[in-house]
C-alpha cells in the first residue's frame, strides 16, 4: 500500500472503509493489510506514549457482514504485539469505552469494528483510550506510522480471551435508573417498543427495558443483520423514523426507540406516534437537564430558531456550533473548563454527549435518561411530550444538496462562494447574517422575504454544498429557495439542479 492509500481510510476521527465487494465501482480497501497495518500502528503508539510494556486492548464489533473477518484480523494484530485482547463481540460503540471505565479488567484502550449507518459493504475501526475517542489528528498520525510499517516487537504473542462486557454495560443502565426512581420496576405497566434496524442494539429491549418491567411486545427487527434488510439503521432516514412511528401506533405504545447501528444515536417516538428526533429530541433531553440546573447547550449548526426560544424560556443558552459530533463535543468541554456549565453537547443527527456521562455519545444512556423523565411523568398522569408541547415549530423546512461540477478544487472553491454570500446577503434588503453563526454563512430572511432562515455550508467529508432553511409561513421555503438560487446561480462550478428541482415541485 502506498502512503496515499492509507491516507485515503481516514473519516474524520475514524477509520473507515470498503470491506465487502458487491457495489459497483467500490473495490476493498479495508482489508487484511490495512487492517492489520492500522491495528498495529495503533499499538505501537499506545505503548509509546503510555511507556507500557504490556497492554491490553478490548474488542468489539456491530452486526456488519464483514465484521467476522475484520475482527480477526484485529485480535491477530493485537496478539503479534504481544499485546492481549478482551473480545467483547457484538456491541454498541459506547459500552466499549465504558469497558475501560471498569476498573477489574485493566484494559488499555479499545478497538470498535463499525462503519455506524454507512451501507453494507462498509466498514470501519473507532479507537477509544481511558481519555476517550481518539481525534482526527491521531487518526492522521496512525496511518503515518502504519504507512511506515510501524509495529511493536514481541517476544511471544499475546493471549486472546472472551468476555461478555454488554450485560454488564446494560447492568449498569438499569441500575442508573432504579437508582433516580427509586423503584425497582419503574416502567410497569408501560409498553415501550424498540426498533434496533437489525444493529447492535436489540440488547436494549432484554437487558434493560424489561428488567425495569416495561412491555415491549411489537419491539422489531432486533436480530443483528447486517444487510440491513429492513431499513437503515439511522435515526435520521425518514424510511426509518417512518416505520417506528407506524409500528407505535400499530401497537398503541407509551414510546418508541430507534437506534443506529452501533447505537451511539438515537432517535424516539411518542404514544401519538410522533417523531422525536433532530429540534425535538434536543429540545426534549435540553428540557429535562435544564429543569435540574441551567447551563449552556450545544448544538450544531442547523437548528432551528424555535430550539434557541425553547432552550432560553427553560432557563439555557443555546450555542449553536459547527457540524460533526466531536466539535460539538469540544465546545462543550471548553465552555466547562472555563467554567461555565454545560450539561450538554448534541447534533440534530441524534449524537448527543452528557457531561455526566464523560461526555460519551451514547444513544442507549439518551434513551435511558428521557425513560426516567417518562417513567417520573407517568406517575403525575403526564406523557413524554409535554416536556416539548411549546417547542416553536416551523411552518416549513427542507433541505437541499448542491454538487460540485465533476474534476474542480471544491473545498476551496465552496469557501469562496460562502464568503462572497455573506457579502452579498449583508447588500439585499430583507436579508441579514445571523449573529450567531461558527459555520458556512446562516441567513435570516426578514417576514416578507420567507420569514425563517437558511444555512449554506460545505459537508464535511464529500464535494457537497447542504442547504438547510426553514420558515414560519406555508410558502415561506419556496420563497427562501427562490432568493438561495439568484445568489447561488452565478457559480458556474455549483450544480443548482436539486434547488430548481426543489422550486418546481
Amino acid at each position: 500500500m502506498q502512503a496515499k492509500d492509507w491516507e485515503k481510510l481516514k473519516s474524520g476521527s475514524d477509520v473507515r472503509g470498503t470491506a465487502l465487494e458487491g457495489v459497483a465501482g467500490e473495490h476493498v480497501d479495508l482489508t487484511d493489510e490495512a487492517v492489520s497495518g492500522i491495528v498495529k500502528a495503533f499499538l505501537y503508539r499506545l505503548a509509546m506514549q503510555s511507556g507500557k510494556k504490556e497492554l491490553t486492548v478490548a474488542v468489539g464489533h456491530d452486526s456488519r457482514l464483514s465484521a467476522g473477518r475484520i475482527a480477526d484480523c484485529v485480535l491477530k494484530a493485537i496478539a503479534a504485539s504481544g499485546a492481549n485482547a478482551l473480545f467483547t463481540g457484538l456491541s454498541s460503540t459506547p459500552s466499549m469505552f465504558m469497558l475501560l471505565k471498569e476498573d477489574s479488567l485493566e484494559a488499555d484502550a479499545s478497538v470498535m469494528i463499525t462503519a455506524s449507518h454507512l451501507p453494507f459493504n462498509k466498514n470501519g475501526l473507532k479507537f477509544f483510550t481511558k481519555d476517550g475517542g481518539l481525534e482526527g489528528k491521531d487518526i492522521s498520525e496512525i496511518l503515518s506510522l502504519a504507512a511506515e510499517g510501524k509495529a511493536l516487537s514481541a517476544a511471544a504473542p499475546g493471549s486472546v480471551k472472551n468476555i461478555n462486557y454488554i450485560d454488564t454495560y446494560a447492568q449498569g443502565l438499569v441500575r442508573f435508573v432504579r437508582e433516580k426512581t427509586g423503584k425497582e420496576r419503574p416502567l410497569s405497566g408501560k409498553k415501550i417498543i424498540v426498533d434496533a434496524g437489525n444493529g447492535a442494539g436489540g440488547f436494549y429491549v432484554d437487558k434493560v427495558l424489561k428488567p425495569l418491567g416495561a412491555d415491549t411486545e411489537g419491539s422489531q427487527f432486533l436480530e443483528p443483520d447486517g444487510r440491513f434488510p429492513n431499513h437503515i439503521p439511522n435515526p435520521e432516514n425518514k424510511d426509518a423514523m417512518r416505520s417506528i412511528s407506524e409500528q407505535v401506533k400499530k401497537v398503541k405504545a407509551d414510546f418508541g426507540i430507534i437506534f443506529d447501528t452501533d447505537v451511539d444515536r438515537a432517535g424516539a417516538v411518542d404514544s401519538k406516534g410522533e417523531e422525536i428526533n433532530r429540534n425535538r429530541l434536543i429540545a426534549l433531553i435540553s428540557a429535562i437537564l435544564l429543569a435540574e440546573k441551567p447551563g449552556v447547550i450545544v448544538t450544531d449548526s442547523v437548528t432551528s430558531d424555535g430550539l434557541a426560544e425553547f432552550i432560553k424560556k427553560h432557563g439555557g443558552v443555546h450555542r449553536r456550533f459547527k457540524r460533526g459530533y466531536k466539535n460539538v463535543i469540544d465546545e462543550s468541554k471548553r465552555l466547562n473548563a472555563e467554567g461555565v456549565y454545560s450539561p450538554l453537547a448534541i447534533e440534530t443527527s441524534g449524537h448527543a454527549a452528557l457531561k455526566e456521562n464523560y461526555f460519551l455519545d451514547d444513544g442507549a444512556y439518551l434513551v435511558t435518561r428521557i425513560l426516567i423523565s417518562l417513567a417520573t411523568l407517568a406517575n403525575e398522569g403526564k406523557d413524554i411530550s409535554e416536556l416539548i408541547k411549546d417547542l416553536p415549530e416551523p411552518a416549513e423546512a427542507a433541505e437541499v444538496r448542491l454538487s460540485f461540477k465533476e474534476g474542480t478544487d471544491f473545498k476551496t472553491l465552496g469557501s469562496g462562494a460562502i464568503e462572497d454570500i455573506k457579502k452579498r446577503a449583508t447588500e439585499q434588503d430583507g436579508l441579514s447574517l445571523a449573529p450567531d453563526n461558527f459555520e458556512g454563512v446562516r441567513i435570516v430572511f426578514g417576514k416578507d422575504d420567507g420569514d425563517g432562515w437558511a444555512l449554506v455550508r460545505m459537508s464535511l467529508h464529500e464535494p457537497i454544498m447542504p442547504i438547510n432553511f426553514e420558515s414560519n409561513k406555508k410558502g415561506g421555503c419556496k420563497q427562501i429557495a427562490k432568493t438561495l438560487l439568484s445568489l447561488l446561480g452565478k457559480y458556474d462550478f455549483l450544480n443548482t439542479e436539486n434547488l430548481e428541482k426543489y422550486l418546481a415541485k
